[in-house]
């Protein structure tokens, strides 16, 4: 029984990177042997082993057999004849097919370290094919990863999966999984350029692949075309480490554009409402959690109206924290104006332009929060009022106390 240290343990060591996550892999044992030794058995559809002690992953060395389309389509062979070399060609890139043994000699039979040297994104053996989940890890490599380069090689094996309908087996949860990682990463575009470029972005998400090539007005987007501004707006989610709702919300407040009569265009007049409601279509079929799925509603309905209120009277300030539920979710809020700062710094020449709404909005919701709601419910019901009055002389304390704060 050999044990070796494989994939993004060994690529990140050798990038100079941080070593965040130990896998491991282990030649010439049986389930049998694993379990006397203290592992504790946790794969169900391979053997794979927790260390009794550090708790890190152990998979027995493997070779895999494509039964199905899509993602579960495997059988699995794990027994002791099974090499390492075996096992490694069954891994996505060559960058994570190196492995390392217990002396600190390195086992690379797929040149990783060259494709490392060269920052390319190489897919190992013609195998890759078989698993469609490799196509959205590729394009999550390249958000990391921003110097790599996908070989064309491995771009147009892409292509072909694509063109095979191998995307279209793919289950939601795992799409998600997939897109939510790739857009915590240093370079969350590259995700969707990459998704874009093997024709897999328009099978997964055509709501968003739909926004190149529209124009926008250039007065206020320099950049023009939407899906040009959309990439922007994103990088600048992840410039300012934003939460992963807030990033998905950056991802889906244009979406409305896309649908823009052509006749209107460069105009885009109601696409707020036509972006919330394509949104919807998007986070029921890729199942997105409700933490993202309802700030990305609010920033979708709301971002043209946070963007213009430093225009906005008192009352019509209250009026947009109230649709924005700011007053109940006040850090969801804070939420929804990152996501619109984002989207108004994410324009040609203007990324590091100052975005003032949010701090005025901010003060706003501050002093809306002050007035004493009890206190003005109290004295409603000694005057004999009750019901939409005492909502009435709340929303007007509340104009009061913002026109106020926000000088008149």
């Amino acid at each position: 029984m050999q044990t070796y240290g494989v994939g993004g343990a060994v690529r990140d060591a050798l990038l100079g990177l941080p070593v965040r996550d130990h896998d491991w892999v282990v030649v010439g044992a049986t389930p049998h042997e694993m379990i006397t030794s203290g592992y504790l058995p946790v794969g169900r559809d391979f053997p794979v082993f927790l260390h009794p002690g550090t708790r890190e992953e152990y998979a027995l060395a493997r070779t895999e057999r494509k039964t199905a389309r899509g993602y579960h389509g495997f059988a699995f062979h794990a027994e002791p004849d099974v090499t390492l070399e075996q096992d490694l060609a069954r891994r996505d890139l060559t960058i994570n097919a190196i492995a390392q043994d217990d002396a600190g000699r390195l086992i690379d039979p797929y040149d990783g370290q060259a494709d490392l040297r060269a920052k390319v994104l190489r897919h190992v053996t013609d195998a890759f094919r078989e698993d469609p989940v490799r196509i959205l890890r590729v394009a999550r490599f390249a958000a990391r990863f921003a110097e790599f380069a996908v070989a064309p090689e491995t771009q147009a094996l892409m292509r072909e999966m694509v063109e095979a309908g191998e995307v279209d087996a793919l289950v939601p949860e795992r799409v998600w999984q997939e897109l939510a990682r790739g857009l915590m990463e240093d370079r969350p575009s590259r995700m969707f350029e990459v998704l874009r470029g093997c024709g897999a972005l328009a099978r997964l998400l055509p709501e968003v692949d739909r926004l190149w090539g529209v124009p926008q007005r250039a007065e206020y987007h320099p950049e023009v075309d939407t899906g040009v501004h959309l990439m922007m707006v994103l990088d600048m989610s992840a410039e300012l480490a934003a939460a992963l709702p807030v990033r998905f919300a950056c991802l889906t407040h244009d979406l409305g554009k896309g649908t823009t009569p052509a006749d209107v265009l460069p105009k885009h007049i109601g696409h707020e409402k036509r972006s919330a409601h394509l949104l919807q279509d998007v986070c029921d079929r890729l199942r997105v959690p409700t933490d993202c799925r309802e700030l990305a509603d609010v920033v979708a309905r709301e971002h043209g109206n946070i963007h213009r209120s430093d225009e906005f009277g008192a009352a019509a300030v209250v009026r947009l924290l109230e649709r924005c539920d700011a007053l109940r979710k006040p850090q969801r809020f804070e939420l929804v104006l990152q996501a619109c700062e984002c989207d108004a710094r994410g324009r040609l020449g203007l990324e590091r332009r100052p975005y003032p709404q949010r701090a005025r909005l901010l003060r706003a919701l501050a002093a809306a929060q002050s007035v004493a709601t009890a206190s003005i419910a109290a004295e409603a019901q000694q005057a004999n009022e009750s019901g939409p009055r005492i909502g009435e002389r709340i929303h007007a304390a509340r104009i009061e106390a913002v026109a106020a704060a926000l000088g008149g």
